[in-house]
């Protein structure tokens, strides 16, 4: 039985049609870039001075190089390693003229190894960055978006994430504070970054970010992901609490229940899985007055002065509700202003009271007429009065 001879060459140019067809990677590009190896590859084995041409045929995948020689006048010629003169030139083929380009086959007999062995380099190479391009591709349209993934490994400063094909870090400073993260727990994670760098695509996510609250809640209440709610702003901080202002466009839908769920049960999930944050969902207002005391829930407001040009805002509480305006540490009023973006100075009533008294008071004294100074009269003075009733 006749043995069927295979040709490595051919298996060759077969394979890169399985890549361009499997993988999307054009063969032109990779027998251009193989080309381009194997020119650099040939000059450092063999050290040649003279212009070279490396080609790899399309059809057999055979490899050969050539020499280059440019046609010159004789007075021109000043290096025959890379110039012919005309006269030479027409000894080989008399329709040569100057400036044409003369090419002799050079190819070492040793040299397909070399080439078998470049061009596997840059397939491999072509390969990875493909993929490399396909991760990133599919990574940068999931910007801003969540993900489901799986704790690979934490250190003391950084969570590295599987989120697919790539590994996703989350630094300290995306961490909810107070979370722990082990090796093998499915997480959802907020694709905060990504990144091209010389080793590949590089994935920052997030579990702190105001966006993941934004985005679970999108998946948790059909009327977000519909359009019908809106959220308009988000502020948060991390593994404590979150406050998050919503509309709605139709007015037979209210944002807040919407939101809340059928006994809490959709804002219940998302607090779940930020593992017990408290989040404050609030009316959204254009009116500043109204969207500024709605922020500082669950504390009761009296009465909000606002500032427009400075954007800053006075808002006045009952003295009970003062602490709870504020909030532990200032944060209810931290996460109210950053809601708003507004400037917030909050104060109980009796301190406005206190105030306007004060100022009352002030004014009075300012308005009081000033009394006269009187020159004092020297009382050990003597008056003659002989001598003016003489006069």
């Amino acid at each position: 039985m006749k043995q069927e001879i295979v040709d490595p060459k051919q298996d060759f140019m077969e394979a890169l049609d399985e890549l361009e067809k499997d993988r999307g990677i054009d063969k032109e590009i990779i027998i251009d870039t193989i080309e381009q190896a194997l020119l650099t590859a040939y000059k450092k084995n063999f050290g040649s001075a003279q212009n070279v041409r490396v080609e790899v045929d399309r059809e057999d995948g055979e490899v050969r190089v050539f020499s280059q020689r440019r046609v010159v006048d004789e007075s021109d010629l000043y290096d025959t390693f890379l110039e012919i003169e005309l006269a030479d030139a027409r000894k080989i083929d008399p329709s040569y003229e100057l400036g044409d380009i003369i090419e002799n086959e050079v190819t070492p007999k040793d040299f397909g190894r070399i080439a078998a062995q470049t061009a596997k380099q840059v397939v491999v190479q072509r390969i990875r960055e493909a993929e490399r391009e396909i991760v990133y591709n599919e990574f940068i349209e999931k910007e801003t978006e969540i993900v489901t993934g799986e704790i690979a490994r934490a250190t003391s400063k950084t969570v590295y994430v599987n989120v697919g094909k790539i590994e996703a870090s989350m630094p300290e400073s995306e961490q909810i504070p107070g979370e722990e993260y082990k090796a093998g727990q499915k997480i959802k994670v907020y694709i905060l970054e990504v990144k091209k760098t010389n080793k590949g695509p590089q994935i920052v996510v997030s579990r702190s970010h105001p966006g993941l609250v934004k985005r679970l809640f999108e998946k948790q209440v059909e009327e977000i992901y519909q359009g019908i709610v809106q959220i308009k702003s988000v502020s948060r901080e991390a593994g404590s609490r979150t406050k998050i202002a919503v509309q709605s466009i139709d007015e037979r839908i209210d944002p807040i229940g919407a939101c809340v769920g059928t006994k809490g049960s959709r804002v219940r999930a998302v607090v779940d899985e930020l593992g017990g944050e408290k989040i404050d969902i609030i009316n959204y207002s254009e009116d500043p007055a109204e969207f500024i005391s709605a922020s500082l829930s669950p504390s009761k407001v009296v009465r909000v002065d606002v500032n427009e040009e400075e954007k800053t805002a006075l808002v006045v509480v009952p003295d009970y509700q003062l602490s709870l305006a504020i909030g532990k540490s200032g944060q209810n009023a931290r996460l109210a202003a950053k809601l708003t973006n507004w400037k917030i100075d909050i104060k109980s009533e009796s301190q406005i009271k206190e105030e306007m008294e004060l100022k009352a008071n002030e004014e009075e004294i300012e308005s009081t007429p000033e009394v006269a100074e009187v020159e004092d009269i020297d009382l050990d003075t003597e008056v003659d009065l002989d001598s003016d009733i003489e006069e």
